[in-house]
């Protein structure tokens, strides 16, 4: 078992710790917001004072952290925490940043001899509190060797993804939650077009799920109320994905686009989308609450 620090341990970074601890590991964790570190420390984490003491004796780091500026100012600069620690420690960031900044890291750690992959994340909070999130990864595949069976505590085997060298995790996740975006629109907007002319949503779901509209988010996100259980849209809307962090990620892929020449024109009608749905005051409110967004038009 590994001697783990945990940076950040928010809707996602938590229940993630909680799960190491659950298989075996070492935690020293670190947060700005002293209940978040209560929480885990009940089960069995200890708690640093800083970034740089929770990292001083482990032999994994793993950051879960809200944008790129707050990765760059953990682990790059003389402050930085890649100035601090041995050239044996594995590094994962785990947090949905731009990939120039996972580069950077990446490149910054390389020319120290250090491991650094950028791990993203994709399931969202229950699949962070049931150990099942796919795991996007960009590094070395020496690095990618040594952070699989860290990663296979939060986890599932399976989704666990070699993506190509620093940032490619990081590129992967802005065309993935991209592609998300779009068919969750598309979904709303087919379940909407079926109600209007009397079908039964729930009805309409099974047929295209049959069919060759089928997508995840008719099989496990239905974004339509009462068609199925367990999910946010049968709950108001909470919990889940926020509104705020899809408009963030659209960005972000919006960015990774723009870089490389493609007109992402779905992408930025999609981001065009949930910005307005975000201004309307629905930052807070899962991501499937676009539904009500298509509904109003």
């Amino acid at each position: 078992m590994a001697t783990i620090a945990f940076l950040g341990l928010g809707n996602m970074g938590g229940p993630m710790a909680k799960n190491l601890l659950a298989v075996g590991h070492l935690l020293t964790v670190f947060d700005l917001v002293e209940a978040a570190c209560a929480a885990v420390a009940a089960e069995g984490a200890s708690i640093a004072a800083s970034a740089a003491e929770a990292a001083e004796s482990a032999d994994v780091i793993i950051s879960m952290l809200p944008a790129g500026k707050h990765v760059a100012g953990t682990f790059l600069g003389e402050g930085g925490l890649l100035a601090k620690v041995s050239t044996d420690t594995l590094i994962l960031d785990a947090s949905t940043i731009d990939a120039a900044t996972a580069r950077q890291v990446g490149e910054a750690a390389a020319e120290l001899g250090i491991d650094f992959m950028d791990t993203p994340v994709s399931g969202g909070v229950a699949a962070a509190a049931a150990g099942t999130l796919a795991f996007m990864c960009g590094g070395s595949a020496a690095a990618f060797d040594r952070a699989k069976p860290i990663l296979e505590g939060m986890g599932s085997s399976e989704k666990i993804f070699h993506a190509g060298p620093a940032g490619a995790g990081q590129v992967a996740k802005a065309a993935n939650n991209m592609l998300l975006a779009v068919h969750m629109i598309g979904t709303s907007e087919a379940l909407a077009m079926g109600e209007a002319h009397g079908l039964d949503p729930a009805v309409l779901s099974e047929i295209m799920k049959a069919s060759s509209g089928n997508n995840w988010s008719l099989q496990v996100y239905n974004p339509w109320p009462d068609v199925m259980e367990g999910v946010p849209s049968s709950n108001n809307y909470q919990p889940g994905f926020m509104v705020d962090l899809m408009v963030k990620d659209l960005g972000l892929a919006c960015e990774v686009a723009e870089s490389c020449g493609v007109d992402n024109q779905m992408g930025k009608k999609a981001m065009a989308a949930y910005s307005a749905h975000q201004a309307e005051g629905n930052g807070p409110r899962d991501f499937s609450s676009i539904l009500e967004w298509v509904k109003a038009q």
